[in-house]
């Protein structure tokens, strides 16, 4: 058997791993909670780590903690914060309501390593606690809330900084493609010519309208309701311990925005601002899943299907089909996209699931807002350098379709009227006419108004198709 050493509760002793950072508290965590296997995702550590290490220099400059005692949780701070004691957090992401395994699983392991530091073996708890010391003035019901807003803001940087790229790499795109007609398809029937550009362009414009509303949506984020202690009303806390965090936590973790919360005691009842972030997140999501759908239809094929633009190939479709190339990058972001959504869905329901003083559904809250963020930014950094970046239109495609479309008797309206329109567009497609010939050959227009009424170029732009002998409207 492995060694172990003895630790008590006041539920009584238990056998802790005699190599483990982490206490009795964390090992009935353990026990408890066998759910789903996985660890507790990086920034809701890092997040923590963070909170403990400013509240240890908060309280030395207010001389509450001694600087022995305080300059060794620093120390073991710096040190998971450097990468170092990862494999110690061990609280599955289902756990008691709140995250208070989560956050005595951090207590525990600074306070063993801090005792370490200070020459003292791990379990001892002297001289510095978990409770006493790394949790002084802290709450599980403080210190959670403030954690998912510091971790998501942490994560911010680089989800935006992925739209961003995968915006730009489609405006991109959509300046390369400006040339190219295509048919337009509403309802996936035939409808007015669009450019392959105007697509793009609009992809890059939904990413932008979806950034700004994570941006605003992420500001709320930073007010903090540090020093709330256990219901909000600082209970234990100094009254200077809110402003002091708020600089500490600022200098911390680099994000300049942190605020001081104005209502400590609304910013622990509710889970609305993290919810509203989410939300955001499912929004980046719908577009985004769209997006990737719509690159999936114009590149089916080649033979069978549209077939308007190729993706890069990166790996054989078909372990039976030889030769087969499936549009694999989008399909992966069409699943990420889900699960996003689905996130979004867990987080709004336990948000709506708080009680009084207390919303003790945050573990699950932190941890789908983070995998949401996680999975969205990873995905659209492949989309756009494994994907995007690599799109080629196929121009002779996509003149095939658009020359095809029975939608071009549209045009016609301004001349002929509706009807009349309506009866070109049906023989076209039961007699395998293209429109232009059947105007052609039926003599609709006069031939020398032919080209400028069906100039597919400007169809894809504000105006009315002239010619000379326009009906009145309703005519």
């Amino acid at each position: 058997m492995s060694a172990t050493r003895t630790e008590k509760d006041p539920l009584g002793p238990l056998e802790v791993p005699a190599d483990a950072l982490y206490g009795v508290q964390t090992l009935r965590a353990l026990q408890n909670f066998p759910i789903s296997g996985l660890r507790p995702l990086e920034p809701f550590v890092i997040a923590q780590v963070w909170i403990k290490k400013a509240a240890a220099l908060t309280h030395k400059q207010t001389g509450r903690l001694d600087a022995g005692r305080a300059d060794a949780i620093v120390q073991a701070a710096d040190e998971v914060l450097g990468g170092q004691h990862r494999e110690h957090f061990v609280v599955d992401p289902y756990q008691a309501g709140a995250g208070t395994s989560h956050n005595m699983n951090v207590n525990e392991v600074l306070a063993n390593r801090a005792n370490e530091i200070l020459g003292s073996a791990r379990g001892t708890y002297a001289p510095v606690h978990p409770n006493d010391h790394v949790n002084m003035a802290q709450s599980t019901n403080d210190t959670i809330p403030t954690n998912i807003r510091l971790a998501a803001l942490r994560q911010l940087p680089s989800l935006l900084a992925a739209v961003d790229a995968l915006g730009d790499a489609l405006a991109a795109k959509g300046k390369e493609f400006d040339g190219i007609v295509k048919a337009g398809r509403t309802h996936l029937q035939d409808a007015m010519p669009i450019r392959l550009g105007q697509e793009f362009t609009a992809y890059a414009g939904s990413l932008a309208r979806c950034r700004r509303r994570i941006a605003e949506a992420a500001d709320y984020l930073n007010d903090l309701g540090i020093g709330g202690s256990a219901v909000g009303t600082g209970v234990t806390v100094e009254p200077r311990y809110p402003a002091m965090m708020n600089t500490h936590l600022r200098a911390i973790s680099g994000i300049s925005t942190l605020r001081i919360g104005a209502d400590r005691i609304q910013l622990m009842q509710s889970m609305g601002d993290p919810a509203a972030f989410s939300a955001s997140l499912r929004g980046l999501a719908i577009d985004l899943s769209k997006v990737v759908s719509d690159l999936r239809l114009m590149v089916s094929g080649p033979r069978t299907g549209l077939d308007e633009i190729s993706l890069p190939a990166v790996q054989p479709g078909s372990s039976i089909m030889p030769g087969k190339i499936n549009p694999s990058i989008p399909e992966m972001v069409n699943q990420v996209c889900f699960q996003v959504i689905g996130c979004d869905t867990t987080v709004a329901i336990s948000a709506e699931h708080g009680q009084l003083e207390l919303n003790v559904m945050m573990p699950v809250i932190a941890h789908n807002i983070l995998l949401s963020m996680q999975v969205l930014t990873s995905a659209m950094t492949t989309l756009t350098e494994r994907c995007v970046k690599g799109i080629a239109a196929h121009p002779a495609m996509c003149e095939y379709w658009v020359e095809r479309s029975a939608a071009l008797a549209t045009a016609l309206m301004p001349q002929i009227g509706y009807a009349r329109a309506a009866e070109i567009s049906k023989r076209s497609v039961k007699e395998g006419v293209l429109i232009r010939e059947l105007v052609k050959r039926e003599q609709v227009l006069p031939t020398e108004e032919i080209d400028e009424v069906l100039d597919l170029r400007k169809m894809t732009e504000i105006g009315v198709p002239q010619g000379k002998h326009a009906v009145a409207a309703g005519g």
